[in-house]
């Protein structure tokens, strides 16, 4: 795909502004109010400006658009109609478009650029939140994908495990707020450790368990399977490690957020740590409530298999294209029989794209090549313009940079091996 260098909207704008010769760009040199725009450096007589559009691009006034109604020479005012919504502060930038170009309409052709070629361009993205267990073969496919073209498992990483939960918890005790051992719901190894927290538990209790010290000072970040019986957000469960006890008090070595999680759903979860050059002697490993879930009722959360890895140590190995697909109603991702025991127990890499946003705001930036954005925005433009002076000349302008658009649009590459999701 061609270099996106992540324009925004205004630059993109100004650039067809330019190519159309229908732009001036400058800033105020006064205030006066609401109506007037006034910039000394203007050029021309009387009225010379009416029915020009004006982009205001700072301030409080930003990306409001308004039509002159009337401009004087010897003041260089500009009157504006209807008017802005506060006063136009002095050293306000604007853009100001000849009356043929109302920029609301550049900024729908801009859009309309990026629609033509959505399904042929998308924006790149790349996945790790997904992990195998030996057993599933489907997946919730994650919400940025509108498409995946090769999915990878990471077969070997630099490893060292926390704790293998198949020892409980019970390092301290906290009144209703209990661990045990589960040798039936886990994910790894022979059991998980299942944390019973009643309703009465406050936000902030912990529990944690004692370790042989480790050194994870080499290491980046901490992963382990979590499940809870309610939906969380990130940050309502946390994964404490320290080199003495575990105090929750905020002065633990790490305080690490558990993601959002769904309901009764394994999730594997990857959390960088904040502080690794200190872990050099972790002895303790805990899980923090650390904020109330809104249920009146007792809540479970299982871990499973905490370890660390050095996260550039990992190797990954691409998952043949017949051995899974997507399932395209439910937004699932389904690995074969023969996938499933190919992927066994890893974490996967999936690489795909989203599709390409229109740009809502002049600060949006361009998820697709801009060359092509500039040069089909200025095309149809000039298309929709018959009313200038001489519309043959229109009309020829907006083929040429129309080829223009088209040559840039066949430089993107042919994509490969998509299985779009939607």
């Amino acid at each position: 795909m061609p270099v996106v260098q992540g324009r925004t909207r205004k630059q993109i704008r100004v650039s067809v502004g330019y190519n159309l010769q229908a732009l001036y760009v400058s800033s105020t040199t006064s205030s006066v109010d609401a109506t007037s725009v006034v910039d000394a450096t203007l050029r021309g007589g009387d009225d010379a400006h009416n029915g020009k559009w004006m982009v205001q691009t700072s301030g409080t006034n930003d990306e409001e658009i308004r039509q002159i109604s009337d401009y004087t020479q010897s003041s260089t005012d500009m009157t504006v109609a209807p008017a802005f919504s506060n006063t136009v502060a002095s050293g306000a930038t604007y853009e100001l478009w000849n009356e043929q170009y109302n920029p609301a309409r550049i900024n729908d052709f801009i859009d309309q650029a990026i629609i033509e070629v959505t399904g042929r361009v998308y924006d790149p993205e790349t996945d790790v939140s997904l992990h195998t267990d030996g057993n599933t073969t489907t997946y919730s496919v994650p919400s940025q994908f509108a498409m995946i073209n090769k999915i990878e498992q990471r077969k070997t990483v630099t490893s060292t495990r926390i704790h293998d939960c198949s020892a409980a918890f019970d390092s301290n005790t906290v009144s209703n707020f209990t661990a045990a051992v589960d040798t039936k719901d886990r994910r790894q190894g022979t059991s998980s450790v299942q944390f019973d927290i009643g309703a009465s538990v406050s936000a902030g209790a912990f529990l944690y368990d004692t370790i042989t010290s480790v050194n994870l000072s080499k290491y980046d970040y901490v992963e382990c399977w979590v499940k809870s019986t309610v939906a969380t957000s990130a940050g309502n469960l946390k994964l404490h490690l320290d080199n003495g006890a575990i105090t929750g008090d905020g002065n633990d070595l790490e305080s690490l957020s558990i993601p959002a999680l769904s309901a009764d759903t394994w999730t594997y979860v990857r959390i960088a740590l904040t502080q690794p050059e200190n872990d050099t002697a972790i002895v303790s490993v805990g899980l923090e409530y650390d904020s109330d879930f809104g249920s009146s009722s007792a809540v479970t959360v299982w871990l499973d298999d905490i370890k660390a890895v050095v996260d550039a140590s990992a190797a990954w190995e691409k998952i043949g294209h017949h051995l899974w697909s997507i399932d395209k109603n439910n937004r699932k991702l389904v690995f074969t029989q023969d996938g499933r025991s190919a992927a066994r127990y890893n974490l996967l890499r999936l690489t795909g794209g989203d599709q390409p946003a229109v740009m809502t705001a002049d600060s949006s930036t361009c998820e697709v090549d801009e060359g092509y954005v500039i040069a089909r925005a200025t095309a149809l433009a000039l298309s929709a313009s018959w009313g200038l002076p001489d519309p043959g000349e229109a009309r020829r302008m907006a083929q040429f940079w129309m080829a223009l658009s088209e040559q840039a649009k066949a430089r993107m590459p042919m994509l490969q091996g998509v299985r779009t999701v939607d």
